[in-house]
């Protein structure tokens, strides 16, 4: 965590480790290992008998050019290797060395097949066919992520729908229709998303629900009617996981159910069912998408459901009727989902494997985490960047650039500790100023400084590459802005991380840094150095406090309100 105090202060330790996960292996460090494995793979050979000579040379001359090609590697900023183990290595055996615990050396012949693939970017663009122009961001890996950083609403959408128009495959990977993503096409006109990934207004992006996602059927498909009747199709272009569950009107009456039940303990949440779906998900009688195609064992299924929640809550009536009510109704989505309906962990990697360019947008955000948030008032899934290897089947290796996304203050809806909340005319003024009203459930969000403290921890656990900082032009015109760089505990200890525990983040004590705010209507500002003086220091101290680019800085709702920092 990086505060105030000297030991931390500019080039911290914590900084210098996330720059040093951007770049990559120090190449002199993978070329001293790299040398050391070909050695005792000779050294092997040679023990094994003479016959073995030739393999022992053959061993050191591969290695010189694994050597060579590492450090040649290192200069092709422009590429990307990527290694998948299988069964073959251009269909010839390869040999495996393991040292023993006794130190002993063990060769055994085993078929391994490694995909290693330099991907230029200009082979990338002649394979798809894309003819994509370079511009501020064609630096861009083969697979980005866009997470948030904070309690949701960061203005995810917003970027992933523009960067959607430079990828071939957007993704969601978790969460369900609590995630509501507000984004604007080059019209002006206004789409709110919950289930669609916001790629979806670019007509060459072919946008996938994984399987981690939740799906309420009548909520999607109002979503895509909404869509086409304004003039975007999303037919062939929108894939639905097999493998995704189905979220039931059921499953949102519960959670009602579960909310009156807390009483003055309510969670807040959105009452869309996502809980209750993922509870049923994992205590093993959820129904997923792919169960639409066995509409004999469907109902079924359903009447566990049904028996479960009556059993579970006294509010919720059981009966044989609801139960057919609710299969006639499926029967229908069965026949209108079909064609949407793929395998997509096996489309997602080969789409990879073919090259293709792919975004994952998360939905909500780290401080909702079920493991890492505010527990218990969380979400019930992963926003993190772990959600996406488990919601998408995407290996952790394949994931490229990770941009976290940060309002330039921070906002919450629904209950639970916030440390930098604000009250009374301050925080309205700022719930005002940005429209801060929640796209899913319309509720006021309640509003805040810029948690250094939180964002430095969602840094840590993400890893991410890049930071897009939003809504900078709220801050425009206040008296003053202001940082909370640090926690302390009532009798004065400043706390190294965030905490898990509530009792304590309930009555920490903010250290806040003031800065000088500016006045200047900052919205048709279109490049980092036309922004006022005030701004940029603003955003360069956020910087020096967590360690990472503020590489995209928005500053209004449209598609072009976002300022590229070089």
């Amino acid at each position: 965590m990086v505060y105030k105090d000297e030991e931390r202060r500019g080039g911290t330790e914590s900084s210098q480790s996330r720059s040093r996960q951007g770049l990559g292996f120090n190449s002199r460090l993978s070329n001293s290992i790299l040398s050391f494995l070909s050695l005792r793979l000779c050294f092997a050979l040679l023990l094994a008998g003479p016959g073995t000579m030739a393999m022992a040379a053959a061993a050191a001359v591969a290695s010189q050019g694994l050597v060579a090609a590492s450090t040649q590697q290192q200069k092709k900023t422009s590429a990307k290797l990527s290694c998948n183990a299988a069964p073959v290595f251009s269909g010839k055996s390869f040999l495996r060395v393991k040292s023993g615990s006794n130190g002993a050396v063990r060769v055994r012949n085993v078929g391994v097949r490694c995909e290693a693939q330099a991907i230029e970017r200009e082979s990338v663009k002649a394979d798809t066919g894309s003819g994509r122009e370079e511009d501020a961001f064609s630096g861009l890996k083969q697979v980005c992520a866009v997470l948030g950083t904070q309690w949701g609403d960061e203005g995810k959408g917003k970027l992933v729908d523009i960067l959607a128009q430079r990828f071939d495959v957007v993704a969601r990977c978790q969460g369900g229709a609590n995630a509501g993503h507000t984004i604007y096409n080059d019209k002006g006109e206004k789409f709110a998303l919950h289930l669609v990934p916001s790629g979806i207004l670019n007509e060459k992006t072919t946008c996938v629900v994984g399987n981690g996602v939740v799906i309420h059927l009548p909520g999607f498909f109002k979503e895509i009617d909404n869509l086409e009747s304004k003039g975007v199709n999303t037919s062939g272009r929108l894939l639905v996981s097999d493998r995704a569950h189905l979220l039931f009107n059921l499953h949102q009456e519960v959670d009602g159910l579960r909310e009156a039940e807390l009483a003055g303990q309510m969670i807040g949440t959105t009452k869309r069912g996502i809980g209750p779906c993922y509870a049923s998900k994992a205590i093993r009688n959820g129904i997923r998408v792919g169960d639409l195609r066995h509409l004999d064992t469907f109902r079924e299924k359903l009447d566990i459901l049904f028996r479960d929640a009556a059993a579970r809550f006294k509010g919720f009536e059981y009966s044989a009727a609801a139960v057919d009510a609710e299969m006639e109704m499926y029967v229908k989505y069965a026949e209108r989902l079909e064609h949407y309906i793929v395998d997509t962990v096996d489309y997602v990697n080969t789409a990879y494997a073919e090259g293709k360019r792919i975004l994952i947008e998360g939905g909500q955000a780290t401080m909702l985490d079920i493991d890492f948030g505010t527990y218990p008032f969380v979400t019930s899934s992963n926003p993190s960047v772990g959600g996406i290897c488990t919601g998408l089947g995407m290996a952790p290796n394949r994931l490229g650039d990770i941009v976290g996304v940060a309002k330039a203050y921070t906002t919450r809806v629904g209950s639970g500790p916030y440390p930098t909340e604000l009250f009374g005319e301050e925080g309205e003024e700022l719930r005002k100023a940005g429209f801060e009203w929640g796209t899913t459930t319309g509720r006021p969000r309640r509003c805040g400084w810029l948690d250094i403290v939180a964002l430095n921890f969602a840094c840590t656990i993400n890893g991410f590459t890049a930071i897009n900082l939003t809504k900078l032009d709220v801050l425009s015109g206040l008296p003053e802005v202001k940082l909370g760089v640090a926690y302390r505990t009532q009798s004065g200890e400043k706390l190294r991380s965030f905490p898990a525990d509530l009792s304590i983040l309930e009555q920490v004590e903010v250290e806040y840094e003031t800065l000088e705010a500016w006045k200047e209507d900052i919205t048709k500002v279109r490049s980092y150095a036309e922004l006022p003086v005030a701004a940029q220091k603003y955003v360069e101290r956020i910087e020096e406090l967590i360690g990472l680019p503020c590489q995209y800085i928005g500053v209004g709702p449209g598609r072009d309100a976002l300022i590229v920092k070089q």
